[in-house]
């Protein structure tokens, strides 16, 4: 089936945009429910109760009350780019969103409709460019508050950025090596043929998601807006609708790196144990195939709450020696490393499937045991009582005893 054209592409662009835009916002106000019943849970909390069943009214009323709270402008801040700032951070959440493939292609009487906003060639440099723009409006509200806590929460968000997006963009280079492509329905039916990337690419996987966390300024990396350092940071002076767009904006951005992290590593919207959505392409298997990526990107999206509420925060020193001095040169070893595997195979007769996969997977296995053997440095993998006796010695040496 040839794909849909004319006014049946643009109307059918214009539902989707409708669509998508409107989930979004709708699953990111009951976020804020989820995650706040799940630290009542991890706290031994009640949490939302009281608005509504459950408390599921909750985000309903919290954004009814920030549409009729007082806006306020400091006397000192420059009015122009601190109005804009909320703009600039809150448009690329969405944007970066909308050429991600949330199903398998749905087949109509005017063609094939592809289950992304915007099938771009270039889909994944789009996703790269477009999310790395949200920096300026954090950047921008920090300068344009003219309070010093709202400076130090930009410039940490600036920095953070930077030293992040290499690793994360290097963890992606990986998967392009492997897929050969750089548009995401492809990158996701070269995972049909073989498997899911986060096995042959385990290393890429948890730097990507590591850099991701960073990227979203969420726990443990949540510097540019600490409370106990900043007050709220970035956002110190802002209030009511204005402060809400980058909360909304930081929950998109959470939404949009799982959906990304789902396409990269777990096959997007293939069916796990199973080849029945694979081409021709039907209807049930539209429907089929959306349930699995939303499936996969709320349990990515549950993560991020999981980690916030278990998780100490780092230092900010800390921060950028794991950007710097961990994930960029491992990243960069990595990719040559997969680049070598993948060449090594090719030369030797076996193009991208099951084989080649399982021996990437090898070398990412290896390579991963070695990694975080390397890192724990007997904190984890050693076991507690490892680390009891060891720190027991240390006592005991101390005091003059045996």
């Amino acid at each position: 089936m040839t794909p849909i054209s004319g006014d049946a592409f643009v109307i059918a662009s214009l539902i989707k945009v409708v669509v998508v835009f409107s989930v979004i916002l709708v699953v990111v106000a009951l976020w804020t429910w989820v995650e706040r019943r799940v630290s009542a849970i991890i706290q031994y909390r009640l949490g939302p109760n009281r608005v509504g069943p459950f408390g599921l009214f909750q985000p309903a009323a919290d954004g009814l009350k920030n549409i009729f709270k007082e806006e306020t402008l400091p006397p000192f801040a420059e009015k122009g780019l601190f109005l804009l700032a909320p703009m600039l951070a809150f448009t690329p959440a969405l944007l970066t969103f909308s050429v991600l493939e949330m199903a398998s292609p749905l087949p109509t009487p005017w063609g094939l409709v592809t289950m992304a906003v915007a099938d771009l060639p270039v889909g994944f440099l789009f996703i790269l460019a477009i999310s790395s723009l949200g920096v300026y409006g954090i950047a921008l509200a920090g300068w344009a508050s003219n309070n010093k806590y709202s400076l130090l929460g930009g410039l940490r968000a600036s920095a953070q950025l930077i030293s992040y997006e290499i690793a994360m963009g290097l963890s992606a280079v990986a998967v392009l090596v492997v897929a050969g492509n750089i548009t995401p329905h492809e990158i996701i039916l070269r995972q049909q043929q073989g498997m899911w990337f986060v096995f042959p690419l385990f290393v890429a996987f948890l730097i990507f998601m590591i850099a991701a966390f960073a990227e979203t300024n969420r726990l443990p990396f949540d510097l540019p807006e600490a409370e106990s350092e900043l007050v709220a940071g970035y956002h110190t002076e802002y209030s009511a609708m204005k402060f809400s767009m980058f909360f909304i904006a930081e929950y998109s951005n959470m939404l949009t790196a799982s959906g990304l992290l789902v396409t990269l590593f777990l096959g997007g919207w293939d069916v796990p144990f199973t080849k029945w959505d694979a081409e021709p392409w039907t209807v049930g298997k539209t429907a089929v195939t959306f349930g699995a990526f939303w499936a996969k990107t709320l349990f990515f999206y549950f993560s991020y709450v999981w980690v916030r509420w278990t998780v100490p925060r780092f230092r900010f020193d800390q921060l950028m020696d794991l950007g710097w001095k961990v994930l960029l040169p491992i990243a960069l070893v990595y990719v040559m490393v997969i680049a070598v595997g993948v060449w090594a195979a090719e030369a030797a007769g076996m193009p991208y499937g099951r084989g080649q996969a399982l021996v990437l997977t090898a070398i990412s296995a290896v390579l991963g045991g070695a990694l975080l053997f390397v890192l724990d440095r007997g904190r984890l993998v050693g076991g507690a009582s490892t680390r009891g006796r060891a720190a027991w010695r240390e006592v005991a040496s101390h005091m003059g005893a045996d």
